[in-house]
């Protein structure tokens, strides 16, 4: 499977929007105009997809001097899936399901190391936004050693939407937080349940915390304040294993 594909003109990136591609980034030319072009910004629009407004000299070495017509698209190389439909094959399995909901993940390198860790400890599925997302990319894939064609990864348009169908299913929601003193080794791992991790610099934000069944943090003995939001993950995973053998 190709790490990345590009897709290069306006029509074209309708086309690929239109038939359900999933579209990683659009890098448009500052001030494109036109009916084609208010065509595509509609659809951008509509289904909330990240774009850059990029110099001319970029979309030309995107698209290799190709006539790109002031857009260039880069495609995801995996296939995202149906968030509803995953909960639903997972309440057949006998094991409890076990989610990761990432609220604004930005670094790549961090997802694709979470990504390697949760096929490594048996998660379910992974649920990102569809904008402010860390995108599925070639270094992403790289980092996750392959796994990320291994374990269920699902784009959801807001992550409260995310939210209501896990607690509509009965799926708790426990949030890695340094803004609680309750303890992750407290936390009942052996129930259906989703790990929340934040964003590297703002942590899980304000409204998902609220929205959470669990707060829970991990002990710090030394001097600094955080730990790197994969090894946090790593850490919280693990603690659900150990109580899951």
């Amino acid at each position: 499977m190709e790490e990345n594909t590009l897709i290069f003109g306006i029509r074209a990136v309708i086309e690929a929007i239109e038939s359900g591609s999933s579209i990683n980034k659009i890098y448009l030319q500052k001030g494109l105009r036109g009916d084609l072009f208010f065509q595509l910004d509609k659809l951008i629009r509509k289904n909330k997809l990240s774009t850059s407004v990029v110099p001319l000299e970029k979309l030309n070495r995107l698209s290799k001097h190709n006539n790109h017509q002031g857009v260039v698209a880069k495609t995801s190389p995996i296939e995202f899936h149906d968030l509803e439909l995953l909960i639903d094959k997972t309440l057949q399995q006998e094991t409890a399901p076990l989610f990761l909901l990432l609220d604004q993940l930005s670094d790549v390198r961090n997802f694709g190391a979470i990504i390697r860790t949760a096929e490594c400890t048996g998660v379910h599925g992974i649920i990102i936004p569809k904008s402010g997302s860390a995108p599925v990319n070639a270094e992403t894939i790289k980092t996750s050693a392959g796994a990320a064609f291994k374990v269920p990864i699902c784009k959801v348009d807001h992550v409260k939407d995310a939210i209501f169908q896990l607690k509509a299913n009965d799926i708790k929601l426990v949030s890695a937080t340094e803004k609680t003193t309750d303890s992750v080794y407290d936390v009942d791992f052996n129930q259906p349940i989703a790990i929340v991790m934040g964003s590297e610099h703002k942590g899980v934000s304000s409204s998902v915390l609220k929205m959470s069944d669990y707060k829970a943090t991990l002990p710090l003995l030394g001097e600094i304040e955080s730990l790197n939001v994969s090894v946090a993950c790593g850490a919280f995973l693990y603690e659900a294993v150990r109580q899951r053998l």
